[in-house]
């Protein structure tokens, strides 16, 4: 399959879904509901019926998980040190900086990028990666800030991503894939009816999201936590994975991932922080446009 065939229909259900919320043909409130479908009901199915299915002794790689977040946490570091010699403020004021280069879009668009490529049989390889990433970035941002200890916003946040939807149905899939749990074939079949619409209605939500983001004032500081995020994190994610001898799919599965844009949620940190909310919305949007590209490439080197 072309690079084009893969991401045009990605493409087009995102961009339905900006267009959609442009031109008001859905309200906030409309998009909302889908998006609680998606992520509480569609997107847990998914991943649930998928880790009840898969083979453990393929998918706990551990070599996969350093090859991701290695990287990860170095280019939060990365991005917290650039800053800081930029700027000359005190690295607790940068913690969103950190975030920035850092967070990827897994959900909205790393999944459906890895299932429109490699199909669903290949989302093993994101079942390691996923649960934590949202767990690890959201927490190092607060220690940075200083807000984890100061108030229970850290533990909050922590609380709420470890206990939400995606990261329970992955743990209660591993469970019962352990405990060598078999639904009967109604109940298969439900899961997998709720399952099909997940990927389009993520993307619908991504882009109808998009169109209540802006670049702002801090569009220079976004531009370059976007470059960091797209350019510099997927390069040593792909280095560190082949030194460490993965490679074919899960290789692809773990760049792919960190060629994912900047994750909506930070928005939702950088306001909960009260820091740098222009920047990062702004950051959310330069390199969702800018992901097109990178993707692009990314599939054209890796598939």
């Amino acid at each position: 399959m072309s690079v084009f065939a893969i991401v045009f229909p990605l493409l087009f259900i995102a961009s339905l879904g900006f267009f959609a919320s442009r031109f008001k043909w859905f309200s906030r409130e409309q998009v909302s509901g889908i998006s609680q479908f998606a992520f509480f009901v569609s997107i847990p199915a998914l991943l649930f019926n998928a880790m009840l299915k898969v083979s453990l002794a393929e998918t706990l790689n551990p070599a996969i998980f350093v090859s991701f977040y290695g990287p990860v946490l170095l280019c939060f570091g990365l991005s917290l040190l650039l800053f800081r010699l930029l700027s000359h403020k005190p690295l607790a004021d940068l913690a969103l900086m950190g975030l920035g280069g850092s967070y990827s879009n897994t959900l909205l668009v790393g999944l459906p990028v890895v299932i429109a490529t490699f199909g669903p049989a290949q989302m093993k390889s994101v079942f390691l990666l996923i649960p934590f990433h949202s767990a690890l970035l959201f927490g190092l941002t607060f220690l940075v800030a200083g807000k984890a200890q100061a108030s229970n916003n850290g533990v909050g946040v922590l609380k709420t991503v470890l206990l939400n939807p995606v990261v329970l149905s992955i743990s209660l899939g591993l469970l019962g894939n352990l405990g060598g749990l078999s639904l009967p074939a109604p109940m298969t079949g439900a899961l997998e009816m709720l399952a099909k619409p997940a990927i389009a209605c993520a993307l619908f939500v991504l882009g109808a999201n998009l169109n209540h983001y802006h670049i702002g004032e801090g569009w220079r500081q976004a531009l370059l936590l976007s470059l960091l995020k797209l350019l510099l994190l997927p390069t040593l994610v792909w280095l560190l994975a082949s030194l460490l001898g993965v490679t074919g799919v899960e290789r692809a599965v773990a760049v792919l991932l960190a060629a994912s844009p900047l994750g909506v949620n930070a928005y939702l940190i950088a306001l909960q922080l009260k820091q740098d909310e222009d920047v990062i919305a702004s950051a959310v949007v330069i390199s969702s446009a800018m992901s097109v590209l990178t993707v692009m490439f990314w599939l054209s080197v890796l598939t």
